[in-house]
């Protein structure tokens, strides 16, 4: 398992359009994906849940990989939350 903090940067936050945009990259990795946000532990790969976390701009998480492509996956999940999630 690799793991890494980082802070959500996109102004609105997880909604829809950049939790579909981060489940779907993280769909293409052979490893589980998991945000973990307060004491919640989201799974990356799921739109719903991403959106459910209700994490908002500012927020610190901590992205968590584990499987054969755990590190590909962690690379691409701090690049997209660290680029604002294409907004």
């Amino acid at each position: 398992m690799v793991s890494q903090k980082t802070k959500i940067v996109n102004p609105m936050g997880m909604h829809m359009r950049p939790a579909g945009m981060f489940a779907q990259a993280m769909m293409k990795y052979n490893a589980d994906v998991t945000l973990v946000f307060g004491d919640k532990e989201v799974n990356a790969k799921s739109i719903m849940n991403l959106m459910a976390a209700c994490i908002k701009c500012g927020s610190e998480l901590e992205v968590r990989c584990s499987g054969p492509d755990e590190e590909a996956a962690l690379a691409e999940a701090i690049r997209l939350i660290e680029s604002g999630l294409g907004e």
